[in-house]
């Protein structure tokens, strides 16, 4: 990946683009095999022939947009190299990146877990514990390397990621912050939620 702060078009399916808009507008439950199959131009049995059901279709796109923020979290974790500070930076940047460009997706992903059938639920669970324990890690290398004062590491990172989860549901591109005063905010945040050290600070 040439730039992972970089998020250009989706290159979601059309029937799960069409879901996803249809998610995101009324709800899992909220919506119909048929909504969805008109959003998409599909007849239902046209968008049954790509899915077996809605939960199916749930599962495609939460699974689609989890691979995509991976793509950009291991991207970052790569640049940073073997400093842990810009290791966590990197990490949180590129969440709240995400977060902004993928709206809806995750929107979708986060207020839908309600929705998913338990595996389906399961899964979802273990991808996000595994983007989690990505943070923890970078924390406990922080920590190790006297950067960071953080007693609780699994505090922090859950701390950290929730800030970065919930720009879904406040940001808009129209509004008073650009994407880099969200980040810059996001990562005050989150440096004194890990101790980190005042040469950092006035990064």
């Amino acid at each position: 990946m040439s730039d992972w702060r970089e998020f250009g078009p989706d290159t979601l399916s059309p029937p799960l683009r069409a879901a996803l808009a249809v998610f995101a507008r009324h709800g899992y439950h909220g919506a119909s095999i048929r909504m969805i199959a008109e959003e998409a131009g599909l007849s239902v049995p046209g968008l049954y022939h790509h899915y077996r059901s809605k939960q199916a279709i749930l599962a495609a796109v939460v699974d689609a947009a989890m691979a995509e923020m991976f793509q950009h979290t291991r991207a970052a974790v790569e640049d940073a190299g073997s400093d842990p500070v810009a290791r966590f930076e990197n990490l949180v940047e590129s969440l709240a990146r995400f977060h902004m460009a993928r709206r809806d997706q995750a929107f979708v992903a986060s207020t839908e877990i309600r929705s998913m059938d338990p595996d389906v639920r399961d899964h979802h669970i273990a991808q996000r514990d595994s983007q989690q324990t990505m943070l923890e890690d970078s924390i406990r290398a922080g920590v190790e390397s006297g950067h960071f004062a953080c007693e609780h590491p699994e505090d922090a990172a859950r701390a950290s990621s929730s800030l970065c989860v919930s720009i879904s549901s406040w940001y808009r591109p129209d509004g008073p912050l650009t994407a880099d005063d969200v980040v810059a905010r996001q990562l005050h945040f989150a440096r004194g939620m890990v101790g980190a050290g005042a040469r950092r600070r006035g990064r």
